[in-house]
């Protein structure tokens, strides 16, 4: 069974080009599915019933895991069985009766514009790492990237003439993505005065943010920069990286922008996941239907 789940972790990878996160969580899923069947005396995909499979995920659910990720846990054992099924490896599927959980769906934390402001003015813009620092909020609230996305941004995918970054979000997919002229400043700025002190030994590779040592800036460096401003901004609210999107995808909405645009500027393939973004109250919706409304 090892041999078959390195298999399905190379179709993941170079078939499904999914991006490394998805691809660990998914073979983490199938190992423990693998690990649980052999436990129980199962030596093959192609010998597990579906009382076996449903059995597992009582038993993830009696762990206390989520809904969310029970439901990924199902899709990861069903998405194994169509890869099992496609190369003829067997024609069993257990996976056919099992009901993923219904999912709540939380609204996300939204940061106004006056907190996104403090979170601006708490930067110390005096020395090379505030510059960045500033940059890189600036960056990832005016084109609502996610954090990799920010992460992973070379310098050759900014272009300033045009206000747009090419950005390869979920899966390697392209998308142009408009950034302000604001951020565009500061991000200028940060390149003029900054990152060639950051550069010194040409350990970038061409990355646009990097960290103390000239490297590309790591998730957690992210963090506790973050964490240090949101601490001086003097904001107590849950915040994460991925909040910036959440407020970014919100304030455009609640100023009029077409949805269709906001998800094309996400890059969200399903509509329905920015229409979580529109969680406006009613006040402002009366408002708008009265102003736009031709019969109202």
């Amino acid at each position: 069974m090892d041999d078959i789940l390195r298999q399905y972790k190379s179709y993941l990878i170079f078939e499904l080009n999914l991006s490394s996160h998805s691809v660990d969580a998914y073979t983490h899923d199938i190992k423990r599915f693998l690990d649980y069947m052999k436990s129980k005396g199962v030596t093959s995909p192609a010998d597990v019933d579906p009382n076996q499979a449903h059995r597992l995920i009582q038993l993830l659910t009696e762990m206390g895991l989520s809904s969310g990720s029970l439901a990924r846990n199902i899709s990861s054992i069903r998405g194994f069985y169509r890869f099992l099924n496609s190369e003829k490896i067997t024609e069993n599927d257990p996976t056919q009766n099992l009901e993923r959980p219904k999912l709540s769906r939380k609204l996300p934390v939204v940061l106004s514009y006056e907190e996104i402001k403090k979170i601006m003015d708490a930067t110390d813009i005096s020395n090379s790492l505030g510059l960045r620092n500033r940059a890189m909020f600036e960056t990832i609230y005016a084109s609502g990237l996610r954090i990799s996305e920010l992460l992973n941004l070379l310098l050759s995918n900014v272009y300033f003439e045009h206000q747009i970054l090419r950005i390869f979000g979920k899966g390697s997919k392209e998308r142009l993505v408009p950034i302000s002229a604001s951020a565009l400043k500061w991000i200028q700025r940060y390149l003029e005065e900054a990152r060639p002190l950051l550069d010194k030994r040409n350990k970038s590779e061409g990355m646009l943010f990097l960290s103390v040592r000239g490297t590309a800036m790591t998730r957690m460096g992210f963090w506790k920069i973050l964490n240090k401003t949101l601490q001086k901004a003097g904001i107590k609210k849950e915040v994460h990286p991925h909040t910036f999107r959440h407020s970014f995808a919100t304030h455009l909405l609640e100023n009029g922008a077409d949805l269709r645009a906001v998800q094309e500027m996400l890059g969200h393939v399903d509509i329905s996941t920015t229409q979580i973004y529109t969680h406006l109250d009613r006040s402002f919706l009366q408002q708008e239907y009265k102003t736009y409304h031709p019969r109202s």
